[in-house]
């Protein structure tokens, strides 16, 4: 098959003269239950395909599915923790399409009646609040997964064949729906970014989901529309589907304004449609025409009662609410010691929650901050995927900081030591080890280099002699050089002022 055709984009500084854009996100938040949400099957990641299925999860006749109550605990906490509304009283629906993921033709999910509504969330972008409205967020299971084979592109279309596993069918999901957010104008890519990494924070504080974005725990779905500049109406939508990284997230938003602005400007209008992501050529192509509610058919589900959680049961899960993100943020500015800009980048970086547990595990607020926006953040964009997937832990960022802090390596040696661990090559220790990075302190080794520089340097020699201290920085680059950047530079300073006194 070939590779899709690019389309013809909008240079953005135009789009914002000639549209207002209006963006939507769809979250959807896997669980972490032992269960599924409607039977007794492990909802776990991976293993064996169609290994953790069951006649309910598979939809055979007979089979009657049971809410699982931990699944409406955390969508509770979910809901209170973004200010909304929880019902009294709601209903599950099915939601009827053919699909090979769905092996009961249905989906359970809710439809009119959401067991949390009216909610909002607050995130800041280039240090203005931004109100995002939460329209609802609803209890549904996940569907399969279908693996297709043979093409180029991984999808259905030209694939040799295609297999289902059934194991992610069932597992529970809350789905977080905005309303649409207006006003944005160029900003817009930066609000979807920030709205789904704070709520990733959230998610994760409350403790209710792994929220691993490559691992699909939390996805997005992201719509967007483009109206006439000033005209206060909403365009024709387009919805991407699954974006899995927050940078992801902000470059589709950016690449639907910039696509729809090229159709509509040259007289064409938008289709109604989902649409994919392509992480490796950052672009979007057609999917299928999108369906409207009533292309569903829901109705209600009739194997499972209604759910009516007590006010007395939502005010007791309502004190088990981590802290408020505006709130935290500013407490660990205070404790942290960190300007407005500092916590500005450090929160637009998506590093807070990294930053806070190295802080944790025993690292300077400094220290912790400069590794993630400094080596860490560079090689993330080296490998264009988010700060939180790289494969290192905060543990292991303040191990390194800590064989700093001990002179076993300085900052130089420690930069391989976290090329080390992001290449898999064991822990901060054992890749010193393996490489042989552990600064000399040996005087015996670091006096013989520290002879050779002054006798190679007798110019710079005797200007430290006069008192000339400062010059002694360029006897040390020269031992540095000769040991490969493993000596102990505050000892090859002391050695040569000792020699030279």
């Amino acid at each position: 098959m070939t590779a899709p055709v690019t389309d013809t984009l909008m240079p953005f500084d135009d789009v914002l003269a000639a549209y207002d854009p209006a963006l939507g996100l769809e979250v959807h938040v896997e669980l972490n239950t032992a269960s599924k949400m409607f039977c007794g099957c492990p909802a776990v990641f991976g293993g064996e395909p169609n290994a953790g299925v069951c006649p309910t999860c598979l939809g055979l006749p007979g089979a009657m599915p049971v809410v699982n109550g931990k699944a409406v605990e955390s969508a509770i906490r979910i809901g209170l923790a973004l200010n909304c509304d929880i019902a009294e009283w709601c209903r599950f629906a099915r939601k009827n399409y053919f699909y090979p993921d769905m092996p009961k033709n249905f989906q359970t999910s809710q439809y009119d009646e959401p067991i949390c509504f009216d909610g909002y969330m607050d995130v800041e972008v280039d240090g203005e609040t931004v109100r995002v409205e939460i329209e609802r967020a609803h209890m549904e299971e996940d569907t399969g997964k279908s693996l297709h084979v043979g093409g180029s592109t991984g999808r259905i279309h030209g694939a040799d064949y295609s297999l289902v596993d059934y194991n992610r069918a069932g597992i529970p999901l809350i789905e977080i729906v905005t309303r649409p957010i207006l006003g944005a104008g160029g900003r817009a890519p930066e609000v979807a970014r920030a709205y789904v990494a704070q709520l990733r924070e959230l998610i994760v504080a409350l403790g209710v989901s792994e929220a691993r974005m490559d691992q699909g725990n939390l996805r997005a779905d992201v719509n967007l529309s483009l109206a006439p500049k000033g005209s206060g109406v909403l365009g024709t939508r387009t919805e991407t589907k699954n974006v899995n990284s927050f940078r992801s997230v902000e470059r589709a938003v950016r690449y639907e304004m910039q696509r729809h602005a090229a159709i509509l400007s040259g007289g064409g209008s938008i289709r109604q449609e989902t649409r994919h992501w392509h992480e490796d050529t950052a672009i979007t192509t057609s999917g299928r025409e999108k369906s409207d509610a009533e292309d569903y058919r829901y109705f209600p589900e009739p194997d499972l009662v209604p759910v009516a959680p007590s006010r007395e049961w939502v005010d007791e899960l309502r004190g088990t609410l981590p802290e408020n993100p505006t709130v935290r943020r500013a407490r660990l500015q205070a404790e942290w010691g960190f300007s407005d800009l500092e916590m500005r980048d450090t929160v637009g970086a998506g590093a807070l929650g990294l930053v806070e547990e190295t802080i944790a595990e025993g690292a300077a607020p400094q220290a912790a901050r400069k590794w993630w926006l400094g080596e860490l953040a560079r090689r993330s964009n080296e490998d264009g995927v988010d700060i939180v997937d790289l494969p290192i832990t905060p543990a292991q960022v303040a191990r390194i900081q800590a064989l700093v802090d001990d002179r076993t390596v300085n900052d130089k040696l420690a930069r391989q030591v976290f090329e080390g661990v992001l290449a898999g090559e064991g822990s901060p220790d054992e890749v010193v080890a393996s490489r042989g990075l552990a600064v000399v302190s040996d005087d015996g080794a670091l006096g013989a280099a520290v002879d050779s520089a002054i006798a190679a340097n007798p110019d710079v020699a005797g200007r430290i002699r006069e008192g000339k201290v400062a010059a002694a920085g360029a006897l040390i680059g020269v031992v540095m050089k000769e040991m490969r950047g493993q000596a102990d530079a505050g000892r090859v300073r002391e050695l040569i002022l000792e020699k030279l006194a």
